[in-house]
C-alpha cells in the first residue's frame, strides 16, 4: 500500500543536519527506496515528504525510527491512492452516496 510519509525536523536538529550537510538524509533515502520524495518548510520546520510503498505494518518502525533517531524528526504516515487506485475504489463510493449521501 502506497504511504505518502511526512518527516518533520525541529528547527534545532535541522539546524545542526545542515551544518554537517545533511549526510544521514541520503543514506536513509538508499535504504528506505522512495517513490518520490520531495523537500519543503512547513511551519516553519524542515520537512521531507516521502512515498513509500509499505507491504506491511510492521516496516513502519524501520520507517520512522532512523528520521526519529538521526534528526528528532516528527513522522507521520497517510494511506495514499494514485487516480487508479481512486477509480477501483468508485464502486463503493458509488454505495456510500447512495446510503448516506441522501437527505
Amino acid at each position: 500500500m502506497r504511504f505518502m510519509v511526512k518527516v518533520s525536523m525541529p528547527v534545532e536538529a535541522g539546524n545542526l543536519a545542515a551544518k554537517s550537510g545533511f549526510d544521514k538524509i541520503p543514506k536513509i533515502l538508499a535504504e528506505q527506496k522512495p517513490e518520490a520524495v520531495y523537500f519543503v518548510a512547513e511551519h516553519g520546520k524542515r520537512t521531507g515528504v516521502l512515498f513509500l510503498d509499505i507491504q506491511d505494518v510492521s516496516q513502519i518502525p524501520a520507517i520512522a525510527e532512523p528520521w526519529f533517531l538521526a534528526f528528532n524528526a516528527a513522522v507521520e504516515f497517510y494511506p495514499a491512492m494514485k487516480p487508479e487506485d481512486l477509480a477501483k475504489a468508485g464502486p463503493a463510493i458509488e454505495r456510500a452516496v447512495k446510503e448516506y449521501g441522501q437527505k
